[in-house]
């Protein structure tokens, strides 16, 4: 299993929540497909999930001028999941807080 990395809790997650309250956002490991997001979600938070859609986001290069000169690098490249709960299910990232 394990093939949740971690949610996502952005701005941008935070008002498709808003208009859609059964929606989150989870970063998933590459080789995730649907049907197991979906069994480790509903393992995890005890919660029924009805829909999985999924993106894949290629690493970027990125590079920045600084007084040692030119640095150069790569953002990694990772996979997004939106879950669909079932309508009254709910997910409290904050309750262990």
């Amino acid at each position: 299993m394990a093939f949740i990395v971690k949610p996502v809790v952005t701005e941008k997650m935070t008002k498709i929540t808003e208009k859609k309250p059964n929606r989150y956002g989870f970063i998933v490991k590459p080789e995730a497909n649907k049907l197991q997001i979906k069994q480790e979600v509903e393992a995890r938070y005890n919660v029924t999930v009805e829909d999985v859609n999924t993106m894949n986001y290629a690493g970027k290069r990125s590079s920045r001028y600084t007084k040692a000169g030119l640095i150069k690098g790569q953002r990694n490249a990772f996979k997004k999941a939106i879950v669909t709960l079932k309508e009254g299910d709910e997910i409290d990232f904050y309750s262990n807080i």
